[in-house]
């Protein structure tokens, strides 16, 4: 993984909606942009909208899918989600925190990251409840 540049969009992930990296390492340390559960495809794991339009939007699902991005994002870095030392999560809505949370503690244990978690007013696409950015530590 040495030869790898510093900063890294990872193949297979959602292209970033700005000019900024999946990860970026600094020393001993990644760095994992804030990521949500938006696929490669640009469909958003999650989210469905009937045929009336209505969208259908699933904290766990988006919660689960988010996590398991990161853990793609920092596989591409020859790092784990046990390398993880902070997370900082967003919620659209604080009313989602219960099912974010149960989906959050089948990753990780009280041996895992130190974290934050805020509401906020919007994230970037109207049916995502989630974004997550983390920083692992995972000397080369």
């Amino acid at each position: 993984m040495e030869n790898r540049p510093p900063s890294r969009v990872v193949a297979g992930k959602a292209t970033p909606r700005g000019r900024y990296p999946h990860v970026r390492r600094a020393g001993d340390f990644l760095f994992v942009s804030g990521t949500s559960s938006r696929r490669a495809d640009n469909a958003i794991e999650g989210a469905r909208v009937d045929d009336l339009g209505t969208a259908q939007l699933d904290i766990r699902v988006q919660t689960r899918a988010v996590i398991e991005n990161i853990r793609d994002i920092l596989a591409d870095s020859g790092a784990t989600l046990s390398d993880v030392v902070e997370i900082t999560t967003f919620l659209v809505s604080m009313n989602d925190f219960g099912g974010y949370n149960e989906v959050y503690n089948s990753y990780f244990g009280f041996d895992g990251p130190a974290r934050t978690t805020v509401a906020v007013h919007q994230l970037p696409h109207p049916h995502l409840l989630i974004e997550i950015k983390a920083i692992a530590y995972k000397p080369l």
